[in-house]
């Protein structure tokens, strides 16, 4: 399981300690929810930014505030990864797409769909394209698309801008018509089952390109 390094810098070294002595609970809390190493330590890492964020001085229990702070977070993305495998899509350039609809089966919807795609395909660039959707349709945290993708976190906050700019845009590129077909069929597999990694694997795909050519 990757780690990320944790910046104590932020916070005075009591508050720093107070947050190290409860992340082994933390974590333990997270992955009771989620199930999921990753997820769980994303979910622990944002209890840490909530910690530096916080006027801790008001804290009078260190332990409760992260333990209540974790459980929120991780039921959230619990809740966010119920959705997807419910077919709960968020709002989509061009077309609005029902999130109450179920898109495997709702011709509108799948058609909504499709053209949504179509208009990423034509506006962004993979490496956009693949931060776009993971980001914009599936709520992945900045972290987890940069571990996906090879990318920085800050590097994917900054993709991320720049994908809304292009989507808004008039700028267009020709689109492969079995592109678009394999990207449309590998986003309702997601959509209707939870199970990413197809996905995944088909939008990482499609920078791997672009690597190469940047390496030659």
């Amino acid at each position: 399981m990757h780690s990320t390094p944790l910046n104590i810098a932020a916070v005075s070294e009591a508050d720093a300690v107070s947050f190290m002595d409860a992340r082994p609970r933390l974590l333990r809390i997270a992955r009771r929810v989620l199930m999921n190493p990753a997820d769980a330590d994303d979910v622990v890492q944002d209890a840490w930014v909530r910690w530096q964020e916080t006027d801790r001085g008001r804290v009078r229990d260190p332990a409760a505030f992260l333990t209540t702070t974790t459980t929120r977070l991780a039921l959230n993305v619990g809740q966010s990864a119920r959705a997807r495998h419910e077919a709960v899509v968020g709002s989509w350039p061009g077309d609005a797409i029902d999130p109450s609809a179920d898109l495997a089966h709702g011709a509108e919807q799948r058609e909504a769909l499709k053209r949504s795609l179509w208009m990423l395909l034509e506006r962004l660039s993979g490496t956009e394209r693949a931060v776009y959707v993971l980001r914009e349709a599936f709520e992945y945290p900045h972290r987890r698309i940069g571990r996906l993708l090879g990318l920085s976190e800050a590097n994917v906050r900054q993709i991320v801008t720049r994908a809304r700019r292009h989507v808004a845009g008039d700028a267009r590129r020709d689109v492969d018509a079995m592109e678009h077909a394999r990207l449309v069929d590998a986003f309702l597999a997601a959509a209707r089952t939870g199970e990413l990694a197809a996905l995944e694997r088909l939008l990482a795909d499609d920078i791997a390109p672009a690597r190469l050519s940047l390496a030659a």
